[in-house]
């Protein structure tokens, strides 16, 4: 591999407000105090997790009366009384509704030195940690936290995942479970037993609407133990730089990830939703610099993949436009190792919609035309058709354009294109750094040198640009 200096690998994980836990409470001892409607809440949300509660409820024990719905009276203990400090003794978590400052303050001493971490009900300072609001679809749980500040923005997400999470979520999470040791006795590595799990979570969603059974367990283990023990390879379209661009598939290919080869391109933000376990390499091939070779690609795609990993390719915008997509397929076919192309919103998508015009309008464009400006040699194409780019009916988006650009305007000028056609550069398209420059057709190349170096760059020219044109006089802009 071509020795080059990579751009740093980001982190696995931004930094947390807090940390994200799910407590095993079966059997075990809870304090709640407090005859309050929060603490309430909290001892009914405790007894669904099994644990053994004990209420402290001074004068207030008859509100919990109707906690005898919920669970037999063997797992609940209300005691008509204030809390005590040996109340605590043995305690797994501790709760408080207590209004007055100096005796939460005991508590949460209380609660400490009786080794209980300690939550005191709307009061998030004193809290040692916090619930979130909870989509329950167990054994699958989703829980939200804005770290006290914002519940009702808490409460609005969890609205919309309850929307999403089909509620047959739950029986396939609970055969997961049962299935798990038995898994263990059948399949003894680890990158095996997680291409099982893989293939496990597909045909979940596939069959999401029924109760899993056997049938299920052993059509996935017989599919899984029938085969080679090979991995595969994904193409995964990582969009111009916005991750919210980022199709649903392409989201749980990188979930499903074991090794990530990404481009230099690909921004942090999209590597962030990859799953943390993941091994990230950077596989950047820059224009006119030191780069990674393609056949070095290829090759380690290939090889972790025949070694049983899971990779993913990815690369900036869409992988079969301008991405060398055919390479990375033929190589994999050649090596009998299967692969599959998850498309991705491409970099003149991007560009248009984040500008707000049409590549294509019925009185101004009848197609859309995709070149490169560079070819394998780094130089302006020889083979491209000059009358087609010349056409005033297309709209042409140039690719790579930044070393090549005053060659290409020339070539299409000298073809018969109009200089006065209106253009538009658009670099680092749908980033918090975007910028762009419109100019007549003749002008552009000597505008775009002042567009900050190394920002991807392409170029769409043609009449659906007009509008850009017409906005400004020649000079960078940042996107609104």
């Amino acid at each position: 591999m071509t020795d080059r200096q990579p751009l740093p690998t980001p982190a696995r994980i931004a930094p947390l407000a807090t940390f994200p836990a799910f407590h095993k409470l079966e059997g075990r001892k809870v304090v709640v105090a407090g005859g309050t409607e929060g603490a309430l809440w909290k001892a009914e949300l405790l007894l669904a997790c099994g644990a053994q509660v004990i209420v402290l409820a001074e004068e207030n024990a008859a509100l919990f009366d109707s906690l005898d719905t919920v669970s037999n009276r063997v797992a609940l203990t209300v005691l008509p009384r204030r809390w005590e400090a040996a109340d605590l003794t043995g305690a797994a978590l501790a709760f408080a509704d207590i209004s007055d400052h100096a005796e939460a303050l005991a508590f949460v001493a209380a609660a400490r030195a009786a080794g209980a971490p300690v939550n005191i009900i709307d009061q998030t300072p004193l809290c040692d940690f916090q619930l979130g609001t909870i989509v329950n679809r167990s054994p699958v749980i989703v829980a939200i936290s804005t770290s006290g500040g914002a519940p009702m923005l808490g409460q609005s997400i969890r609205t919309r995942i309850e929307g999403i999470l089909p509620l047959g979520l739950a029986a396939w999470g609970r055969a997961a479970i049962g299935w798990r040791p038995r898994l263990k006795q059948r399949i003894t590595t680890f990158a095996e037993r997680r291409d099982f799990w893989g293939r496990f979570t597909a045909h979940a969603w596939d069959h999401i609407d029924r109760d899993p059974d056997e049938a299920d367990f052993e059509a996935l283990l017989g599919r899984y133990e029938a085969s080679e023990r090979r991995g595969r390879v994904i193409l995964v379209g990582a969009g111009p730089g916005d991750p919210e661009l980022l199709t649903l598939k392409a989201v749980r290919a990188l979930q499903a990830a074991t090794v990530i080869l990404y481009d230099d391109l690909v921004t942090p933000e999209i590597l962030e939703l990859a799953r943390r376990e993941a091994r990230r390499i950077a596989v950047g091939k820059t224009g006119h610099g030191p780069s990674c070779s393609q056949v070095d690609i290829n090759a380690q795609a290939v090889t972790l993949a025949l070694a049983g990993e899971t990779v993913v390719r990815l690369k900036g915008g869409d992988p079969l436009i301008f991405g060398r997509a055919t390479e990375e397929i033929d190589a994999c076919h050649a090596a009998g190792v299967e692969v599959s192309i998850i498309p991705g919103i491409s970099a003149a998508q991007g560009a248009a919609a984040s500008l707000g015009f049409s590549l294509t309008e019925r009185h101004h464009a009848r197609r859309v035309q995709y070149v490169t400006g560079h070819g394998a040699d780094g130089k302006l194409p020889t083979d491209i058709d000059w009358p087609a780019i010349a056409d005033p009916k297309a709209t042409t988006v140039v690719y790579m354009p930044r070393k090549t650009l005053a060659d290409f305007v020339a070539a299409a000028i000298a073809a018969g294109l109009d200089p006065a056609t209106p253009a538009v550069a658009v670099a680092s398209a749908t980033r918090p750094d975007q910028l762009h420059i419109a100019a007549p057709l003749g002008d552009l190349a000597a505008h775009t040198e002042t567009l900050p170096a190394g920002a991807p760059v392409l170029v769409i020219l043609g009449q659906v640009t007009r509008d850009e044109l017409a906005a400004s006089a020649p000079f960078a802009k940042a996107a609104e």
